[in-house]
């Protein structure tokens, strides 16, 4: 069964290898606003061109007091390949093991062509300060998303 978080739930923690040998906690954002959005993987076009939409507007999203953080299984090596191709500013998590994809609700069954395969629902989730989830985006469309996200992260 899949977890469907809604505003107002506590996030999951999480804790994850990163781009440059790091890692990423949900903790390290304690008392700060946070976007939290999983991708399916690394150098697609989709996922692209959201990694690019999130980088174009990080100067915004910090003024407005939120940090961003990308997700995907994909492993640390090909995070630092991607971050490095397209000059990205913020930490990407590598979930290799699936524990935050499940933990989330986005490892979902889809279908591509009437072929049925588990894969990551592009979704983003804004966490308020106080670790709560202040807004989700369920199988996002990359045009406009960005812009969508910013707004919410400047309304809270």
């Amino acid at each position: 069964m899949t977890v469907e978080l809604k505003a107002g739930d506590a996030a999951p923690d999480f804790d994850m290898a990163a781009d440059g040998g790091g890692r990423v906690r949900l903790a390290d954002f304690a008392g700060k606003a946070l976007v939290l959005y999983f991708y399916p993987k690394d150098d697609t076009s989709g996922c692209t061109n959201e990694a690019k939409g999130f980088t174009e507007q990080a100067a915004a999203f910090a003024k407005a007091g939120t940090a961003m953080v990308g997700a995907s299984k994909d492993s640390v090596k090909s995070h630092d390949r991607f971050k490095a191709k397209y000059g990205l500013t913020f930490p990407l998590g590598s979930d290799a093991d699936g524990v935050v994809v499940e933990a989330y609700g986005v490892w979902v069954e889809k279908s591509l062509y009437g072929r049925k395969y588990m894969g990551i629902d592009r979704s983003t989730f804004l966490i308020g300060p106080d670790g709560r989830i202040a807004r989700t985006w369920r199988k996002v469309k990359v045009p406009g998303h960005v812009a969508e996200v910013l707004a919410a992260a400047q309304a809270l």
